[in-house]
């Protein structure tokens, strides 16, 4: 698949970002065939995500990149997710409920 228009690609879900080594091949995975596609810019999670603070969490970057480059966007819906927990959870604002991976596709 041609994928060398595409400036972005989200994957909102679990482990997205994760893959398996092969000996002598590196890493293989989504991350890995996005950017072989020639995606330019992927979101991705290296870990289980809770799905009501990754809904928050897209609201925010989608609500963001029309203004911003991605890694941006992503920054500030970070920031954004990061208050929100501290308010509503008595100031617990474990990293894995809002940091995302973020990846630039390697360039060809």
């Amino acid at each position: 698949m041609d994928l060398s228009a595409t400036e972005l690609v989200v994957l909102s879900a679990c482990d997205t970002g994760l893959g398996d080594v092969r000996s002598g091949e590196g890493v293989f995975g989504l991350r890995r065939a996005f950017a072989l596609a020639g995606a330019e810019n992927l979101l991705m999670s290296l870990w289980r995500v809770d799905d009501s603070v990754t809904a928050d969490h897209m609201k925010y970057f989608y609500t963001n990149l029309p203004q911003m480059a991605p890694a941006e966007a992503l920054r500030q819906a970070q920031l954004s997710v990061l208050r929100q927990l501290r308010e509503t959870r008595n100031g617990e604002s474990v990293p894995r409920l809002w940091a995302r991976s973020s990846s630039r596709a390697a360039t060809r």
